[in-house]
């Protein structure tokens, strides 16, 4: 493949402030800045990058002298020195040897990029701290867009990047846009782990800016610098990406169906983009971190600067070698010993969790956790920093100590009746048989008699209490919901939020509080009744009790779903307010309701109902970086469009979730009448502590949206003082960092520094490289030693979870906001995994395949409602399987099979 490289011998400066790059002129950073004095070395030197010219300091500093300028700014604050760049318009003899410059260039469609003198330098990057804009033509455009850039070196995150230098000269680049079909970064050694002869490739379709903001999915390829063959390949499912919306506007929009699930890139593609890399790293002697292009067939380079953080030394948690979830190493036998879990708890921590997702978990884990063992009758609740774990940012239950303390609890006294429960295929068999905890059995003897007796009170005090508990935990969520509803947080004082973001923490140890008993509850009783089932029927009880009709239409994922299908029912029964949210851009779809008189009764008759009872909801809900929908109802009005096109009346849900004939209780009938007795009894607490546990489960979760709330406001707040570059970086903070600052104990940058966000976002970024680890493991794992899927393979092994055949055609599902319009009725929904966020959308799957979960997650229990064939925890199907593929799915043997591609 033939790359492309300019001539700088056609395009001669024009003036001595206005400079070619790659033409005679020297490279001087000091003239051009630290990012175009880069580029005029790479085209020097023969490297692919498209033509461009530098408007130089001296260009800037003539500006500034001309237009009377330079005397204003000593003393101005930099807010007011911008605004006065922005308005001043660039004399005449200036802006004529810009627009000859862009002229002579061919008066394409530009990019124009800030060249500050200290820009991609080795001590300081400066990356995101000064404006670009893309997509530039015309000459009034241009001259607007120089002074934008200009103007950004006295912007708030430029100055709090600067921590009190003074800003110095500022020379822009205007250089021919790319519309790229395929972008990306290249680091020629891995920034993270620090692996030798790893070329580490991030591709994604569509311009780098979805890549750089962390908006898209991206492919990653490791190429081998010796051989330049690929030695590692993890290929997302691509639903968006960054291009042109229209000219002159840039955006989010969908990747073309056919393009999604494959590589963007091919082996000769990355053969040769890390051949550039190695010439790029050869040329300046240095590690290099490389943006990049493609179009049509040909490579651009369009920034290279050096890698400027590095690996800790012995730091294996940066390195991404860690290999157990403990925070602090533990004795051999523990170390070795431990069994982990991330299977069934809770549905809020699965997933990969961002920087900021995990400091808040850690806060739960300190505060919080300790007392929810408490609600549950435990006396003695252990060790805070041992009951949880985090590895590579995944978060896991420490089942080992968890089954140790709960031996003190009648129920849970032999360990096996727990462990097996969080237990996974990885693990079972002989492991877990011959399995010995390494915390061994809780002490007998007097502390024994104590906590059985402690149990035992709180027990019986529990069960008169659970139901009148339930109902206040309701009520608080309604006034904490509609007090936040009233609250102005922009208007707050510092000392204001703290108080508000302390209260919120109070209400949110409380609700965990609350909820853990009806959780563990419904978790017990399930276990129960798998054991009876076992005991009193054999093989043909196998999995009964995932087929016995509980009164499950009352939980509240189930509800949310039923009740999106009266709000669309309710918008087809107005035609103009259908339209409205059938053909406003997603984004504006409640903007456009709320302007319009019947789109406004509408929404407060349909739409705030709604959201008081579900808003709270969203994706990953311990996650604090994803918005719920209240925050977002974008999902809402794809689900909206969905069930009103799909032609369904509103009951037609409600048959599907309740109105299945069930054959197990034939099976019940084969029992003695005691037998029938007991399992019906069981049936009915675990019922009942479903319900309960689903009702409350709203109350913990808005918890969690409260205190999200806060630290979005200090989000934005750093965001206006410069601190972040967007809210997108909110999701590299630390939870305590934001107490800390909101406490006054320390300011805006001793509490953010930048190199620790940077260094918070870079090992976020190489965690989503990584491979998912496994759901349960004993001791340590590398995750580096994974086991890829074997290549090709039409038939899938996991775990059967919701009975049942079908046969339909597969839809892989990565982004719910993005794709629920995609989503046709009796497809085979297949994606990673799920939680109460998706329901709405099983109600019209056809079946469901997930790559992890287990007999009580999110996607089983929900499958099992709505009587969808379900198989889970097979590892792979969003690899294994593409969207149109003719997939069968068997619920009954956990067999997935790919019958027609």
């Amino acid at each position: 493949m033939a790359t492309r490289s300019t001539d700088p011998v056609t395009l001669a400066p024009h003036s001595g402030d206005v400079v070619v790059l790659g033409g005679p002129a020297p490279a001087d950073p000091a003239v051009l800045g630290g990012k175009a004095a880069r580029l005029a070395d790479m085209i020097a030197a023969g490297l692919p990058v498209p033509p461009a010219f530098c408007l130089t300091t001296g260009l800037f500093a003539r500006y500034l002298a001309d237009t009377g300028l330079a005397g204003k700014i000593e003393g101005t604050e930099g807010g007011a020195v911008r605004e006065l760049i922005l308005a001043t318009r660039m004399p005449a003899p200036l802006a004529d040897e810009v627009l000859a410059a862009y002229e002579r260039l061919g008066r394409p469609r530009v990019a124009v990029r800030s060249s500050a003198l200290k820009e991609d330098s080795a001590a300081r990057s400066f990356a995101g701290q000064h404006d670009t804009v893309l997509d530039v033509a015309g000459d009034a455009a241009l001259l607007d867009a120089v002074r934008q850039c200009w103007a950004s070196l006295w912007s708030a995150r430029a100055t709090a990047y600067r921590a009190g230098d003074a800003a110095e000269a500022m020379a822009v680049v205007v250089q021919e846009m790319v519309h790229c079909d395929v972008s990306g970064v290249l680091f020629t050694v891995d920034p993270v782990s620090a692996r030798p002869h790893r070329v580490v490739v991030e591709a994604c379709r569509g311009l780098g800016e979805g890549l750089v903001s962390g908006r898209v999915s991206s492919d990653l390829f490791v190429v081998d610098d010796r051989s330049l063959e690929v030695a590692e390949e993890r290929v997302r499912y691509k639903v968006a990406k960054w291009a042109p919306l229209a000219p002159g506007k840039i955006g989010m929009t969908k990747v073309d169906a056919a393009e999604r699930g494959v590589p963007c890139l091919d082996h000769a593609q990355l053969a040769e983009l890390a051949q550039l890399g190695l010439r790029v790293r050869e040329h300046y002697g240095s590690e290099q971190d490389i943006e990049w292009g493609l179009r049509d067939g040909v490579f651009h380079l369009f920034q290279t600067r050096p890698i400027t953080t590095r690996p800790l030394p012995g730091d294996a948690a940066a390195r991404g070698g860690a290999l157990s979830p403990y925070v602090a190493r533990q004795p051999d036998a523990v170390q070795q010993g431990t069994l982990w879990s991330r299977m069934d708890i809770g549905e809020i921590f699965v997933g990969l969790m961002t920087p900021l997702g995990l400091s808040f978990a850690r806060y739960y884990q300190e505060n919080v956790h300790l007392d929810c063992a408490a609600a549950l009758g435990v006396r003695d609740t252990g060790d805070a920093d041992l009951h949880m774990g985090y590895y590579q940012g995944h978060i896991y239950l420490n089942i080992s100590y968890s089954a140790h303390l709960l031996g003190q609890a009648l129920p849970t006294r032999d360990q096996r009746h727990f462990t097996k429960r969080f237990v996974g295929e990885d693990v079972e068999g002989g492991a877990l048989a011959d399995y010995e905890n390494p915390f061994g059995k809780f002490p007998g003897g007097l502390e024994d008699v104590l906590s059985t007796a402690h149990w035992l009170r709180h027990t019986a005090a529990e069960a008169l209490r659970m139901k009148s508990r339930s109902g206040a935990m309701v009520t608080s969520r309604l006034y904490e919901f509609d007090r936040a509803r009233r609250l102005d947080l922009t208007r707050m004082s510092r000392r204001e939020l703290h108080a508000e973001l302390t209260r919120n923490l109070g209400w949110f140890h409380d609700m965990h509080v609350g909820y853990m008993p009806y959780y563990i509850n419904a978790f017990g009783f399930y276990g129960i009744l798998t054991e009876l089932c076992r005991m009193w029927l054999g093989a043909e009880g196998e999995n009964l009790q995932n087929r016995i009709k509980t009164d499950m239409s009352s939980l509240r994922t189930v509800e949310s779903a039923k009740e999106i299908w009266a709000v669309a029912q309710a918008a087809k029964d107005r035609p103009r307010v259908l339209k409205i949210i059938n053909e406003a851009p997603l984004e504006t779809v409640a903007a456009a309701l709320r302007a319009d008189d019947e789109g406004a009764a509408f929404w407060e008759r349909h739409m705030e109902p709604f959201l008081r009872a579900n808003g709270t909801r969203g994706h990953q809900e311990m996650e604090l970086t994803h918005p719920r929908w209240i925050d977002d109802p974008s999902y809402i009005f794809q689900m909206i469009r969905r069930y009103a096109s799909d032609g369904f009346s509103a009951d037609d849900i409600l048959k599907r979730s309740s109105g299945y004939h069930d054959d197990s209780r034939e099976i019940l009938k084969k029992l003695s009448l005691p037998q029938r007795k007991v399992i019906e009894t069981v049936i009915s607490l675990y019922a009942l502590c479903s319900e309960l546990r689903e009702t409350t489960r709203m109350s913990m979760i808005t918890s969690i949206w409260l205190v999200r709330n806060v630290v979005y406001e200090v989000g934005r707040r750093l965001v206006e003082a410069g601190v972040l570059h967007s809210l997108d970086e909110v999701a590299h903070l630390g939870f305590e960092d934001v107490r800390a600052y909101l406490a006054g104990e320390a300011g805006e940058l001793e509490a953010f520094p930048r190199e620790r966000i940077d260094e918070a976002r870079r090992l976020h970024e190489y965690r989503r490289r990584l491979p998912e680890p496994p759901l349960t493991f004993i001791g340590e794992h590398d995750i580096t030693q994974a086991v890829r899927p074997a290549p090709g393979g039409a038939r899938l092994s996991g775990l059967g979870a919701s009975p049942g055949r079908v046969v339909g055609r597969a839809r892989i599902v990565e982004d719910l906001v993005w794709q629920a319009d995609e989503f046709e009725a009796g497809e085979i929904l297949v994606t990673r995994y799920t939680d109460a966020s998706w329901t709405p959308l099983f109600a019209i799957a056809g079946g469901v395949v997930t790559d992890v979960g287990s007999m009580l997650s999110h996607s089983s229990i929900v499958s099992r409602e709505f009587h969808v064939p379900s198989v889970v925890n097979t590892k792979y199907a969003t690899q294994r399987i593409s969207t149109g593929d003719m997939v069968m799915v068997d619920g009954d043997t956990g067999v997935v099979e790919v019958v027609e591609g």
